[in-house]
């Protein structure tokens, strides 16, 4: 019903403009924004339990879930504002992402961006002893190019976090890195993967995988992943994993971002 009614809205498409046609892959910010008064609207959900749990769980497609929801705007060419939230903790996040150089390296095409935000967690399980730790924040470099004939995007985005684990009796910050792909197999798919390099931190000791496939009409974008990342806050899915990168530990998932044309 979701799907049903945003696509009775078809904004003319943003295909080949910049180096990814997404403004995120699955997890991991682009480089790409919105025009100038285009609004981007949400919803992705992480199934809970595993695929490898067969038919008893529809291969994961059971749940339950953990859902967000992002609605962003674009004030201005290259500048995207937006606000998230996921019910994992009651995540809501307010960030802000810019893109300032776009160029060619040879025959590829090179795009740089930042990305900072903030959240706020409203519903963390209290440790004894711990205040005040609801708070977090990050900034992230992001550096996309895309290469072979247009259809290779690749794209970089080193990380800082603070506060990545709320469950500590004082806070601290770490670092990420993350890379991912895309291949564009036609104007209306195409196969993406990413891999999110991260500190081992206690309760989310793993590094984030996750592929999948992406499906595109005009403005509309559509992710089915497989991943061992049930977490979708920037805040929470830099911090690392709670499960390792195994087909027992894989579950499903999808990302739908509609372009809205106010």
């Amino acid at each position: 019903m979701i799907m049903l009614c945003l696509a009775l809205i078809a904004p003319p498409s943003l295909a080949g403009q910049r180096v990814f046609h997404s403004t995120q892959s699955a997890n991991l910010p682009t480089t790409e924004t919105l025009r100038g008064g285009n609004w981007l609207f949400e919803i992705s959900h992480r199934f809970s339990p595993r695929i490898s749990e067969g038919v008893g769980a529809l291969w994961g497609l059971d749940g339950p879930v953990y859902n967000r929801l992002g609605l962003s705007f674009a004030p201005a060419d290259g500048l995207l504002l937006s606000v998230i939230r996921s019910n994992l903790d009651d995540n809501l996040e307010f960030n802000a992402k810019g893109r300032f150089h776009e160029g060619a390296i040879g025959t590829s095409r090179l795009a740089i961006a930042a990305m900072g935000g903030a959240a706020w967690n409203m519903d963390v399980v209290p440790v004894d002893g711990a205040t005040d730790n609801e708070f977090q924040g990050y900034v992230q470099l992001i550096a996309d190019v895309l290469t072979l004939d247009e259809r290779v995007a690749i794209g970089v985005a080193p990380a800082w976090i603070h506060n990545p684990r709320l469950r500590d009796l004082e806070t601290f910050s770490a670092v990420a890195v993350g890379l991912h792909g895309q291949w564009y197999l036609t104007a209306a798919m195409s196969l993406l993967g990413e891999w999110i390099f991260s500190e081992e931190i206690a309760d989310t000791p793993h590094d984030s995988g996750t592929f999948g496939i992406e499906l595109e009409t005009r403005g509309h974008f559509f992710k089915i992943v497989v991943t061992n990342q049930d977490r979708m806050q920037p805040t929470q899915f830099l911090a690392g994993s709670r499960h390792a990168f195994t087909w027992d530990e894989l579950r499903l998932g999808f990302n739908l971002t509609r372009v809205l044309p106010f």
